[in-house]
């Protein structure tokens, strides 16, 4: 289930926050950010958060195992369609 950008706006900013941060995680190869520096980082979520605006990124829940993730949206619709 896609979870309305409408309804992420009223979650805590630090969730929100804790949600972006593990999507950037998941984009590194290494899984640190070890070379990334702290302008780099808030840039970063900017853009995420810009994305998910967009409804580039979306924020998928799964029922299944009670999960909620930021995912490309053009990830889920292939998903959907296969």
């Amino acid at each position: 289930m896609l979870v309305p950008y409408e309804a992420l706006l009223s979650l805590p900013q630090e969730t929100l926050q804790g949600m972006i941060k593990e999507y950037l995680l998941s984009q590194l190869e290494d899984g640190s950010f070890s070379d990334v520096d702290e302008q780099q980082l808030a840039y970063a979520t900017e853009r995420c958060k810009l994305a998910l605006k967009k409804g580039e990124l979306v924020v998928e829940y799964s029922e299944d195992d009670e999960s909620i993730a930021i995912r490309q949206r053009e990830h889920i619709s292939a998903r959907v369609n296969d």
